[in-house]
């Protein structure tokens, strides 16, 4: 006779779903690698926020040398800066004709009219910084009078200047040797 002896079978369920322990394990990982990740991202977001802000001018300061010459009027842009931010004009008319650091849209006096402004708050992400009141274009030659320098600087620090020359023309340049992709002044 042939006896088996029969064990009672006990069935193991596979584990469904996660432990307090792993799903706690987890979410501290995530909290470090996010802790070490914000930083950087914040400076990307600020350099990407410097490098625009600059390239807008550029463009700024191209159309308005094209559009005095097409035009044929003399344009200008204008830069303020102050206790509220700092901004720059495009406009017609004299120098300070048209100002823009206190008002959300630009003011100007009688004979002087205002195409674009841009404003940056205090506060904000990036400021500017001019080391001239004003340029004017010709309408005759293209050309820019006087040459200026435009700094534009984010709350880390990191610069970069619009540099316009006689002959209207622009260059971008930065005195931070961090800012790939933009010369060192």
């Amino acid at each position: 006779m042939n006896r088996t002896l029969r064990r009672p079978l006990t069935l193991r369920r596979a584990q469904a779903g996660v432990t307090l322990v792993e799903s706690t394990v987890a979410t501290a990982l995530v909290a470090v690698i996010g802790t070490l990740a914000v930083p950087g991202f914040e400076d990307a977001i600020q350099r990407r926020h410097l490098e625009g802000a600059a390239s807008q001018l550029e463009t700024d300061l191209h159309y308005v040398r094209a559009a005095a010459v097409a035009r044929h009027a003399p344009l200008r842009v204008s830069f303020e800066s102050g206790p509220a931010g700092s901004c720059y004009v495009i406009h017609t008319g004299a120098a300070g004709a048209c100002r823009c650091v206190d008002a959300d849209t630009p003011v100007c006096a009688p004979g002087a009219q205002a195409e674009r402004s841009v404003r940056f708050a205090a506060g904000e992400r990036i400021g500017l910084k001019a080391n001239v009141g004003s340029v004017l274009f010709d309408p005759v030659k293209g050309t820019s009078t006087p040459a200026a320098t435009v700094q534009f600087t984010s709350r880390s620090g990191a610069q970069v200047r619009q540099v316009v020359n006689i002959m209207g023309r622009v260059r971008s340049c930065s005195p931070n040797a961090a800012l790939p992709g933009i010369k060192r002044c």
